[in-house]
């Protein structure tokens, strides 16, 4: 089987784009469609014909291009079954423990609500990628918009059960702003000092800091620890409670809104 190909690109102000392709059965994915012209245009600079558009939420932002490129290229449209009301131009819903393929790929559909209240992430165990929408970002997680804090950390348990090598494409570049939130919530995390500090030498060279390592966010994405007892602790004060991870999740994700 032949390796998948990503193509990653900026679009509309701070998202990423990503197009995904595989060359046996020459099929390409959209990863959500937040701008339909530079995905076309992307597409057409490869020299990639888009077969299908995979949504991960219903934000204009990640499913607005839909119809565009759907009349452009006759692709088949799959998004999540809970944001489907919302959501342009759907051949097929999704929800949590279906598959999707690109040729030979196949990948596992993962229920990620909590940003909106169908969410979706796309897990593609044999290339180590998983397409997280604005579920999870480097050091950060999405505004909790339609959902719960008990939904969303369950949410954020599935992604943080994969493998750790996986490698997380999230929807915007957001790491350096979340990187002060972070240091704010967990000052005394030396594994997150460093990533910091790698972070601020990618973006002084305006260089992506995506995609991130599932390994590196679990040492020290403060959303990914609220089931850590040191933070629950330094955040008990605060709504967090010491064993309820729930309540720390609660109480960082309030903090970062009004950070």
């Amino acid at each position: 089987m032949s390796q998948l190909e990503l193509h990653q690109f900026p679009c509309l102000s701070d998202n990423y784009g990503y197009l995904l392709h595989d060359p046996a059965s020459e099929e390409t994915a959209c990863i959500d469609t937040p701008d339909a012209e530079a995905y076309l245009r992307e597409a057409a600079q490869k020299g990639w014909q888009i077969t299908q558009i995979w949504n991960t939420h219903w934000h204009p932002d990640h499913a607005g291009g839909n119809a565009e490129i759907k009349a452009a290229t006759h692709c088949t449209v799959i998004a999540p079954q809970g944001d489907a009301e919302k959501i342009d131009e759907i051949d097929r819903t999704v929800t949590q423990g279906d598959r999707v393929s690109l040729g030979e790929w196949e990948a596992a559909v993962i229920d990620v609500g909590g940003h909106t209240m169908g969410h979706i992430a796309y897990h593609i165990p044999g290339a180590e990628m998983a397409f997280v929408g604005d579920s999870l970002f480097a050091l950060g997680c999405g505004r909790m918009f339609e959902g719960t804090a008990p939904q969303f950390w369950k949410s954020l348990s599935r992604l943080k059960a994969l493998p750790p090598e996986t490698m997380l494409y999230c929807a915007h570049e957001y790491t350096a702003a979340n990187a002060r939130f972070a240091l704010h919530a967990d000052p005394d995390n030396a594994s997150l000092q460093a990533y910091v500090a790698d972070i601020t030498r990618l973006r002084d060279q305006n260089r992506p800091t995506v995609p991130a390592k599932l390994g590196r966010e679990l040492e020290t994405n403060p959303f990914l620890r609220a089931d850590d007892p040191v933070l629950q602790a330094r955040w008990a004060e605060r709504g967090g409670q010491i064993g309820d991870p729930v309540a720390t999740f609660a109480a960082l994700r309030s903090a970062k809104d009004d950070f």
